[in-house]
């Protein structure tokens, strides 16, 4: 039985992939900062018939989070660890991002990342096996203008991730780093804009899930937005701020 963590797992794509390993009777280990969505997703994935642990933890508070993972993998070695805590970063009415929200957005999405990831790869090399997942974003190719701590900070996770997984591929580690396009989520529905082929975070899951199986370097979809995503660096800026001017967005106000 397959032992797997996932960060961000109270909502979104997290809750999904939760309820997809679910399914397979995976053993779950899953984090998040809502103790009650948490239990919640939790609890649904004990019905289907997977053995859980819940952690509340900030993905910021590396010492905290380093010994919690050592902590956990000493009790029962992780074969699967899915990175995937983030906010969504931007400004509220999509004016000029302040500087207390861009900190916090690459804090989560970026440094919060490396205290899951980092020790993760230390343990995993060393006994030679285990795969990680890095939920980065089809925005890492396509900076929005809207979010750009949040886009920055899935670009260097893609960078990352992909450096480091040639390291750790002759050291029977596998890495692969997921860029999806738009997923209908919590942290999404705060958007107001085009969203255009959006799936959902089940459909989301089962893609990331296949990719993973196949050991895929990114897993990107859906497969033309991230074609065109891909591209967007290697056009005229022109080209590239027309096309990208349909995806500008205004937060709703939080409830």
């Amino acid at each position: 039985m397959p032992v797997i963590l996932i960060t961000g797992a109270s909502s979104g794509i997290g809750a999904a992939l939760a309820r997809y390993y679910a399914g397979t009777g995976a053993s779950l280990v899953l984090t998040g900062r809502d103790r009650e969505r948490l239990e919640a997703v939790a609890q649904e994935c004990r019905t289907r018939g997977a053995a859980v642990l819940t952690r509340l933890i900030d993905v910021r508070e590396r010492e905290a989070v380093g010994a919690w993972i050592r902590e956990t993998d000493a009790a029962t070695p992780l074969d699967l660890v899915i990175v995937n805590a983030a906010v969504n970063g931007g400004h509220p009415s999509g004016g000029l991002e302040t500087e207390a929200t861009a900190f916090e957005t690459a804090d989560i999405n970026l440094t919060g990342a490396l205290n899951v990831m980092l020790p993760c790869v230390t343990l995993m090399s060393g006994r030679g096996r285990g795969q990680i997942a890095l939920i980065s974003s089809l925005a890492a190719y396509a900076p929005l203008p809207d979010a750009p701590a949040y886009s920055g900070a899935k670009a260097a996770l893609l960078a990352h991730g992909l450096a480091l997984r040639q390291k750790l591929k002759p050291l029977g580690v596998r890495l692969s780093v997921v860029t999806p396009g738009y997923v209908k989520t919590p942290m999404g529905g705060v958007i107001k804009g085009w969203r255009p082929l959006e799936m959902s975070a089940d459909e989301a899951a089962a893609r990331i899930a296949k990719g993973l199986e196949r050991d895929q370097d990114v897993i990107a979809f859906p497969a033309i937005l991230a074609a065109l995503a891909r591209g967007a660096l290697l056009v005229p800026e022109w080209l590239r701020s027309a096309g990208l001017s349909g995806f500008r967005f205004r937060n709703r106000p939080r409830r």
